[in-house]
């Protein structure tokens, strides 16, 4: 694969913003949705530089993380070669339909991912061939409904509305990431269809409020919802 990830432009600004703290509580929702993984094959779907990727190895999972970004993947493997957990990194695109063939896994991940993969359809139908019957797809996004706070950009394109579902880059000064690589907007209902249409059923979702500073416990990301965390049970395969 030779293609240029947006992420491999920004993989040290990302790698240095996010480290080992899992105790955000975006991330503190991800772990406690997806459940015990101690003994489970686990699928990091846009694993970037693996830090759920080593979060869920921490907790006794046998993990495997996906990621275009050949200069995340390098982040993680430099990792795994400090801190040897058994983790397996490949480079692809999550929606190959040649990814990971003859593969099991009980459970899988995206951890603010699915607005950064083109196609949806493709992951998701992924997902459900390699999740076993049961298994559990569980994901944290940037809430689809968060209109942005000033300095912040929204979820959806700045000069369009929540139904313009495209791809977009924000101009927020404040959203430094999203302006360098962009998103996928789509609307709660195309995700929430998407992943009935694929054979997932929704089990349970949480939407965690941003730590606040206590100096300003009136800060107006508490207005808004700014994160969602779901989890769905995969269906039987047909």
């Amino acid at each position: 694969m030779t293609t240029i990830a947006r992420y491999d432009g920004v993989a040290d600004y990302y790698a240095s913003g996010w480290g080992e703290d899992l105790t955000d509580p975006v991330t503190a929702s991800l772990f406690d949705l997806v459940g015990d993984v101690a003994g489970q094959q686990v699928l990091d779907v846009a694993c970037g530089h693996g830090r759920i990727s080593r979060g869920l190895a921490r907790k006794s999972a046998s993990v495997v993380g996906v990621d275009v970004s050949a200069a995340m993947l390098t982040k993680a493997e430099e990792l795994e070669h400090q801190e040897p957990l058994g983790i397996r990194y490949l480079r692809s695109d999550a929606a190959d339909p040649e990814l990971l063939p003859g593969d099991e896994y009980d459970a899988a991940v995206c951890s603010m991912g699915l607005s950064d993969i083109d196609n949806l359809d493709g992951t998701l139908a992924n997902l459900r061939r390699l999740l076993r019957p049961g298994g559990t797809f569980a994901f944290c996004i940037l809430h689809p409904c968060f209109p942005g706070i000033e300095g912040v950009s929204g979820a959806w394109p700045s000069d369009g509305s929540y139904y313009d579902e495209r791809y977009w880059q924000a101009d927020g000064a404040l959203s430094t990431l999203r302006q360098q690589v962009g998103a996928n907007h789509r609307t709660l209902s195309t995700y929430l269809n998407t992943l009935h249409h694929h054979g997932f059923t929704l089990t349970q979702t949480a939407e965690p409020q941003p730590r606040i500073d206590p100096a300003s416990p009136r800060s107006p990301m508490t207005r808004f919802p700014v994160f969602l965390v779901a989890a769905f049970r995969a269906s039987d395969r047909d």
